[in-house]
C-alpha cells in the first residue's frame, strides 16, 4: 500500500494559501474553493503535482503556484504545474477532467 501524508500537505496548503482542504480522495488533495488540486506522484515521494481549475484567473494561479511551490520547498518537496482541470456533476457524483 502506497503512503501519502495527508496531513504535511494539509499544512503546506494552509501555510501557502491560508485554505483549508476540503476533500481527499486517492491521490488527490482539494483545498476550499477547488481553484487547484494537489495531487502525489506516486513515483518520487517528495514530489507533488499542482493542478488549476479552467477558471483560476491567470495571475491568481501564478501567485498560487509561488506561494506554493516555497512552501514545499520549505519542506524540502517540489511541487511540479502540470496544467488544468474542470469538475463537471453527473448525478450524485463529480467527475473531474484533466485537460
Amino acid at each position: 500500500m502506497i503512503s501519502r501524508d495527508l496531513e504535511k500537505v494539509r499544512v503546506i496548503i494552509k501555510e501557502a494559501t491560508d485554505l483549508d482542504i476540503v476533500y481527499a480522495y486517492d491521490d488527490l488533495v482539494f483545498p476550499e474553493h477547488a481553484a487547484f488540486l494537489i495531487q502525489f506522484d506516486d513515483n518520487t515521494p517528495n514530489n507533488y503535482f499542482c493542478y488549476f481549475h479552467e477558471d483560476c484567473l491567470p495571475d491568481s494561479a501564478s501567485e498560487i503556484l509561488a506561494n506554493l511551490a516555497q512552501s514545499f520547498k520549505k519542506y524540502h518537496d517540489s511541487l511540479v504545474p502540470k496544467g488544468s482541470f474542470t469538475l463537471e456533476q453527473k448525478g450524485e457524483e463529480i467527475e473531474i477532467k484533466f485537460l
